[in-house]
């Protein structure tokens, strides 16, 4: 037992309610929830999460009717709906101004539109016929199969086209956007962090989502609609619509998840769970909804948007101009006294020379000032510029005094700070063994020390992998050209034919020998997949390296349908040898005695390694080829002789030779995400950046079956130590 302690889930704190949330708090946690390798441990994590559900029920009073909560949703929606349009519709001009602030203030929620179901899936986990259900509604959010599809992508087009997505990717770099309201991050955020714990909070999560889909597309965003019909994908930006025509909507799969999930064990605290989700999204929604609506509501007043940008700009720009007097004062001292009140900033500017009222073209504030050879030259952007010029044109040219609005107010639901720093938590147990390893790693929920323990392995693994690499057969080329990998695969694939051709009159082996492999191989085979865990993240999942990565990982789960799931179908193959086995992830599983210790080894590694999808990427990218190519046009064949020799199924072997195939297949997707990820490195002479990739990518693909020699071993353990393993 470890007894060294850190600090819990520093992500966490601090996180304020809603009307009261701290700016950086909800812009901090949202970043790190966005890290597909971020670590929520601890029971102060879960429990902090857990008081930020409670006190949000109060649109849950009746938890197990979700039928009531829908109407509750629905009727909310519409009605929110009617009040933004109303708003626009008083805005004068082109209502470029609410346009801007209402897409940005919807960004930090719809950019990651269906991310908080990234985990909801597991390798302990993907048997069970709700868990897949959930992912044929992930999957379909991601726009499984295609790159930059997601729905949160077709915000981000949104964005574009309104010229407002200079922080837009990836989706964390929304929060460095000042033109966006703390409050904005507060639920996406929660949510987010709550995705690292699916453990605790699968329920929940559902629950929310059905809210979210039920409510449909973001009421501001409903009354752009109206205006810019043709500006974006509007279907895809509704989480309850389909994303084609004939397909299931979200909101239907999303209720076929959670009907399927209530109808389960835990049934009556189940539903209360789900529903308990469900209205405190609602809640949030409303909380959320109703400062945006007062933050557009505010800045149709010109002073409004001019106050805040002050606001902003003041701390910078207190730095200098000391030297500069406006109304007997330093403009340094006004910029300073500007940070927490610009009303008298604003009433001294307007009255100044800098400043004709009502007419910009002829202030020197907006014209010489700021052109190619004034002193402020580029300190205003172009959008802080058309914010100036607004409230100038809109100052009387008689000298009146007019209150300079303050903030837009933030309704209060008068609930404390929910999430604190919490008290540090215990590094955890070290896993004792390779067994104990392979039931903890089937979770996505991990103490320190499990983390710590992943890490190590696959980096002795690797080392591993590496030892003798310079005299190992590694069928890779030696060096990666811009050619790509594509003629190197149809080569091997013809490899492996001749080899099942040489082969052919070889004898089959036993029954009982082909029994035991089979089984040896279910620890293995029963987690098909896992490598690629980390590519289930909703940044990852539809990104131009790891859409195909993600794909490959939705075909070997069955795309959602148990009678395509591989792990079931290889169980299927057991049973008919007469092996039943535990359910994959539990404990009982990992201690079944017909297993041999180093069927877990490579199976280990593969759980290990899908916890990081940054820091082993190119390593990834090459076990993920090696995977895929291992078995095509030849093994795979053999194994169905065979199966087919002593009378067995062969269905599980037959569709891996058909979808690992070269041509469409999981070879070819693997091949083209390597050559991908090659092609976004340097690769000018000197760099050196792509060969040093390529070569974790070799070593990747080796690590599918490394050198398993004493010095290797040894290398291995040097490197495991080195890393923090004890």
């Amino acid at each position: 037992m470890h007894d060294r302690t850190e600090p819990d889930s520093p992500v966490l704190a601090p996180v304020l309610a809603p009307g009261q949330s701290d700016d950086s708090a909800s812009r901090l946690l949202y970043v790190r929830a966005n890290d597909p390798e971020a670590l929520f441990a601890g029971t102060g994590a879960v429990e902090a999460l857990r008081a930020a559900l409670g006190p949000r029920s109060a649109d849950s009073a009746d938890l197990a009717d979700l039928d009531e909560l829908r109407r509750r949703a629905v009727a909310w929606a519409d009605e929110e709906t009617r009040r933004y349009r109303a708003l626009l519709a008083k805005a004068p001009g082109d209502r470029a101004v609410p346009i801007r602030r209402a897409a940005l203030g919807c960004a930090p929620l719809a950019a990651v539109s269906g991310g908080w179901l990234q985990w909801l899936s597991a390798p302990g986990n993907a048997e069970d016929a709700v868990v897949l259900r959930v992912l044929a509604l992930y999957a379909s959010d991601v726009g499984v199969g295609h790159p930059g599809e997601s729905r949160g992508n077709a915000y981000t087009a949104l964005l574009r086209r309104l010229r407002l997505s200079q922080y837009a990717v990836p989706s964390a770099r929304l929060a460095a956007d000042r033109r966006i309201g703390g409050s904005a991050f507060h639920l996406p955020g929660l949510l987010l962090a709550m995705s690292r714990r699916p453990d605790d909070f699968a329920p929940e999560i559902l629950g929310a989502d059905l809210c979210l889909r039920t409510a449909g597309l973001l009421p501001p965003l409903s009354a752009l609609r109206e205006l810019l019909p043709d500006a974006a994908d509007w279907a895809a930006l509704d989480p309850g619509a389909a994303r084609r025509p004939g397909e299931p909507s979200g909101l239907e799969l999303c209720r076929a998840a959670v009907d399927g999930m209530r109808a389960g064990s835990g049934g009556g605290r189940i539903a209360d769970r789900t529903a308990l989700g469900f209205g405190w999204a609602l809640t949030e929604l409303r909380h959320w909804s109703d400062a945006l609506f007062a933050e557009l509501d505010a800045a149709l007043d010109p002073a409004y948007e001019m106050a805040e940008l002050m606001r902003q700009r003041a701390r910078e720009g207190s730095v200098y101009h000391q030297s500069f007097q406006l109304a007997g004062r330093p403009l340094s001292d006004w910029l300073k006294e500007c940070r927490t009140d610009p009303g008298p900033l604003l009433r001294v500017l307007a009255e100044s020379r800098l400043v004709k009222p009502g007419n910009s073209e002829r202030s020197a504030l907006v014209r010489g000032l700021v052109g190619a050879n004034g002193p402020m030259f580029r300190v205003f952007s172009e959008e802080d510029l058309a914010v100036i010029r607004r409230w100038i044109d809109s100052l009387p040219a008689a000298p009146e005094r007019r209150a300079v609005p303050g903030p837009a107010p933030s309704p209060s639901s008068g609930t404390p700070a929910l999430l604190r720093h919490d008290p540090p938590v215990a590094e955890g147990d070290r896993p004792a063994d390779l067994r104990e390893a392979y039931h903890l790693l089937q979770t996505r929920s991990d103490t320190p020390a499990v983390r710590r323990y992943a890490e190590s392995y696959v980096r002795g693994w690797l080392a591993r992998s590496r030892h003798g690499a310079d005299r190992a057969d590694v069928p890779l080329p030696d060096r990666w050209t811009p050619q790509g990998l594509r003629p190197w695969l149809a080569d091997q694939h013809d490899r492996h034919g001749r080899e099942f051709e040489d082969t052919a009159g070889a004898p089959l082996p036993s029954r009982a020998a082909l029994i035991d492999s089979t089984v040896q191989l279910a620890p293995l085979t029963l987690i098909d997949g896992s490598w690629l865990q980390g590519f289930t993240d909703y940044g990852q999942a539809s990104s131009e390296i790891g859409f195909s990565l993600f794909e490959t990982y939705w075909d070997e789960l069955g795309n959602g349908e148990t009678a395509l799931n591989h792990p079931l179908i290889y169980r299927e193959v057991l049973a008919e040898m007469g092996v039943e086995l535990p359910p994959t992830g539990s404990a009982e599983f990992a201690r079944w005695p017909g297993f041999r210790d180093r069927s877990f080894e490579l199976p280990v590694y593969w759980l290990s390694i899908g916890r990081f999808p940054r820091t082993f990427l190119p390593e990834v990218l090459g076990l993920n080829l090696a995977m895929e190519l291992s078995g095509v046009g030849g093994s795979y064949r053999r194994a169905r002789l065979a199966l087919r020799e002593h009378g067995f199924d062969t269905r599980f072997v037959d569709i891996h030779n058909v979808i690992d195939n070269v041509a469409t297949g999981h070879s070819a997707w693997a091949a083209d995400a390597v050559d991908t990820y090659l092609t976004t490195l340097p690769g000018s002479p000197g760099s050196g950046a792509r060969e040093e990739a390529w070569e974790r990518v070799r070593t990747g693909y080796r690590s599918l079956s490394p050198s398993s020699g004493f010095l290797a071993r040894r290398a291995a353990r040097r490197v495991r130590r080195a890393s923090g393993a004890r």
